[in-house]
């Protein structure tokens, strides 16, 4: 597998090793002992997955304080541009974003690492989203930041100027509305 340390360097794509024929492919969506190497540790707790249709945006999620999720997102079905943005109150990279596509076809990962805000919209028809995390999941502990904060200036694809969004995240705060209790802190 490929591993590139994106913009922010935390925040890694990951191109799997695809040995593919006339009958389909086969690749290793996650191996313990090479994914470590990489510098991406679990323990993984939960698996997550999410159906959606063209244009609806979910995002941008993190917990705090308790259960700090990191996770390794995919997609298995369609296509989506998936955002992390560094919400690490002390961080050097606080309020920067990167982006990716991931989709069915080109197998890719990304590496959310804890203390980052996720979101993703899709731009296929439909897509199936899926989700290793770090941490179990916490109603209590959800954030939402909004996704079209003009501060983080997160270019999302022209294709999508009038996303599909829940209530919560249509309702979400901008990052400088948080209180800084609310944003991690940079695990040294």
């Amino acid at each position: 597998m490929k591993v590139t340390a994106l913009a922010i360097p935390d925040v890694k794509l990951i191109e799997p090793k695809v040995w593919g024929d006339a009958r389909g492919f086969f690749f290793e969506s996650y191996r313990e002992d090479r994914y470590g190497e990489a510098g991406i540790a679990g323990p993984f707790v939960q698996d997550n997955q999410s159906y959606s249709q063209r244009g609806v945006l979910r995002g941008l999620h993190f917990q705090w304080p308790n259960n700090v999720q990191g996770k390794l997102v995919s997609v298995v079905q369609g296509a989506v541009w998936d955002v992390a943005v560094d919400i690490r109150r002390d961080s050097p990279t606080f309020g920067q974003w990167v982006g990716a596509e991931l989709s069915a076809e080109n197998h890719h990962q990304l590496w959310v690492p804890p203390g980052f805000a996720h979101g993703f919209v899709v731009l296929s028809e439909t897509a199936l989203f899926t989700y290793k995390c770090t941490a179990l999941y916490s109603p209590a502990d959800e954030v939402s930041i909004r996704w079209n904060d003009p501060t983080l200036a997160i270019q999302w694809p022209p294709a999508i100027a009038e996303p599909s969004l829940s209530a919560k995240d249509a309702a979400a705060p901008l990052l400088a509305d948080l209180p800084s209790e609310k944003l991690p802190r940079l695990r040294r």
